[in-house]
């Protein structure tokens, strides 16, 4: 007669990533600077403090980067030569003047309405583009939508440009980010000289085939920027903790994305 084997057992799945908050959250404590963070991760979102306002520095050049390439006469054609030299220039090496004129072709009307396509709930366009009024929850959420928020024509370039930060801003999330995953990212600072609402921020999405992980950390006043960088550098690594190792978590596709919260 035939003889029934058991079924061999499955191993347990692998328990869904989720960051490191209670360790951020006590680093975060432990530093001379006021901190704030959020990640979202497909239809979780996790934050601390997510909803405390800093002056947006030059982060808010992520989404003058969007404002520009949704534009009517922009969105369907190449860009020209001139056009993708001063984009560069804004993102991998931060400069102030390719913002400003950005600024002024997308103005505050074009950052108020990338900041309600991404579904942020207190950002608020200021005449200055780095006094803009940020929050991390409102980081988190432009970055995990920056995709869907670029014209398909301009994505890759876009994304590109997020990717090539030049060596000497590279700290933070760009020291912590997991081996594996495609790291965009955009820093905002007030320089060197410290003062008590000295501004150290970074947004940025992190990519792995169709996962995707948005994370924002703000950081106001600290003894120097180094401090502040090395505040970045600690609760981004304590947030991603354990993210190189996979997860079953999928982000949605490009036609079931869920709206950031």
């Amino acid at each position: 007669m035939p003889i029934d084997f058991p079924e061999p057992r499955r191993p347990p799945a692998a328990p869904a990533w989720r960051p490191g908050m209670a360790s951020a959250r006590a680093y975060a404590r432990r530093r001379e600077a006021t901190v704030s963070f959020a990640v979202l991760r497909g239809h979780r979102s996790w934050s601390f403090r997510g909803r405390t306002p800093a002056r947006s520095a030059s982060v808010v050049k992520a989404m003058l980067l969007a404002a520009y390439l949704r534009a009517p006469n922009v969105r369907g054609r190449a860009l020209a030569p001139g056009e993708v030299a001063t984009l560069e220039a804004m993102i991998t090496r931060s400069d102030n003047d390719a913002a400003t004129s950005i600024h002024g072709l997308v103005g505050g009307e074009g950052l108020t309405a990338i900041a309600r396509r991404a579904g942020m709930r207190d950002f608020a366009a200021a005449s200055a583009w780095g006094v803009s009024r940020l929050t991390a929850d409102d980081g988190a959420r432009l970055m995990l939508r920056f995709e869907r928020l670029v014209p398909r024509r301009h994505r890759a370039r876009a994304l590109s440009l997020l990717a090539r930060i030049v060596p000497e801003q590279r700290w933070g999330v760009a020291d912590a980010a997991p081996r594996g995953w495609r790291l965009h990212f955009k820093g905002g600072w007030d320089g060197p000289r410290a003062t008590a609402s000295a501004a150290n921020h970074q947004i940025a999405l992190l990519r792995r085939g169709r996962q995707r992980v948005a994370i924002a950390i703000l950081t106001s006043g600290g003894p120097s920027q180094s401090h502040t960088s090395e505040t970045l550098r600690g609760v981004a690594a304590r947030l991603l903790r354990g993210l190189g190792a996979g997860s079953r978590n999928r982000h949605p596709g490009a036609d079931d994305q869920a709206k950031p919260r």
